[in-house]
């Protein structure tokens, strides 16, 4: 694949990825998930192929264009109005964006932080571990958490605060702890399996061993 054929590729691959995942959002598995947690993940493994095989520069690039393909799915969805309302409320799209740009940037950085030629499977599994940990915190927290009901004070969370057993079987907690626990585990699950992905496209394309900058 050559070089700039190799670039679009990631960059339609985060855009994908980031508008499928805005559509599964919306299609509820079991009690705490959405199919969205098994698509978003990947976008970490978009980002940390676009890091090893062209560099930061490119890698934040298309965080950059995911990012803008996330607030305008947003703002498509804050007009379609579905059975409760807006498909996407304000303070989610606030808070998608602000998970999805933080989280992404700071990949790029642990990538480059903890890149090593000997041990390939290092840099994504510690940066995507990281990243997708904050994620999950700073989405959950701010879409859900009642400390910050200010972003958009007529959206009611009240449901994802009814304190229920955590993951329906622990301590009595709010809901959306047990939400983001559920997408956090899956996630965790996906960027594991993502290595494997990582390594064979690793394996099919000529690679510096010095990463670039």
């Amino acid at each position: 694949m050559s070089f700039k054929l190799g670039q679009t590729v990631l960059v339609i691959l985060m855009a994908v990825t980031v508008v499928l995942s805005n559509i599964l959002v919306h299609f509820v598995v079991g009690e705490w998930l959405t199919y969205a947690a098994f698509t978003y993940p990947f976008a970490f493994l978009i980002t940390d192929l676009a890091n090893r095989l062209y560099g930061p520069r490119l890698a934040r690039m298309i965080v950059y264009v995911g990012f803008a393909t996330g607030i305008a799915g947003s703002l498509i969805g804050t007009q379609v109005i579905g059975e409760f309302g807006p498909l996407v409320t304000l303070r989610v799209a606030i808070a998608s964006g602000a998970a999805f740009l933080v989280s992404q940037l700071l990949d790029v950085k642990l990538f480059l932080v903890f890149f090593s030629s000997e041990k390939w499977w290092r840099a994504p599994l510690i940066s995507s571990f990281i990243g997708g940990t904050l994620d999950t915190l700073i989405f959950f927290s701010l879409a859900f958490h009642s400390t910050f009901v200010f972003i958009e004070p007529s959206n009611d969370v009240a449901w994802a605060n009814v304190a229920e057993p955590f993951l329906g079987f622990g301590p009595s907690t709010a809901f959306w702890v047990s939400l983001a626990a559920a997408d956090f585990l899956v996630k965790l699950g996906v960027v594991g399996l993502s290595l494997i992905p990582f390594r064979l496209v690793l394996g099919k394309m000529r690679v510096q061993e010095e990463i670039k900058t």
